[in-house]
């Protein structure tokens, strides 16, 4: 009768939030912006990293009214920051007039 029930999250709220930053940092580990070689493939990766960083934005404000805990504040800190410094190293081949078809 209650089998309906059996997977329901019971865990608390900022281990269900660091678990979704994990699979956004999964997602990016998959990058490689060293086989960037056309603007098609930096408009991509550029894309991915802006869509990651909305989507760990959107873990912050969905749990900003749990406690936080201190893997939690550092796991999306430190997103955060490796997607600011990876858009910044691939806009930086656009600029640094990397030959892109």
């Amino acid at each position: 009768m209650f089998s309906a029930f059996s997977s329901i999250d019971c865990e608390p709220p900022t281990d269900t939030a660091v678990k979704r930053l994990d699979g956004i940092g999964h997602v990016l580990s998959a990058l490689d912006i060293s086989a960037i070689q056309t603007q098609d493939d930096m408009n991509r990766t550029i894309w991915t990293l802006d869509a990651a960083s909305k989507c760990v934005r959107a873990v912050l404000a969905e749990f900003r009214t749990q406690p936080v805990t201190e893997q939690f504040v550092r796991k999306s800190r430190n997103l955060i920051d490796l997607i600011e410094r990876t858009r910044d190293q691939v806009e930086s081949f656009q600029t640094g007039g990397a030959a892109m078809s």
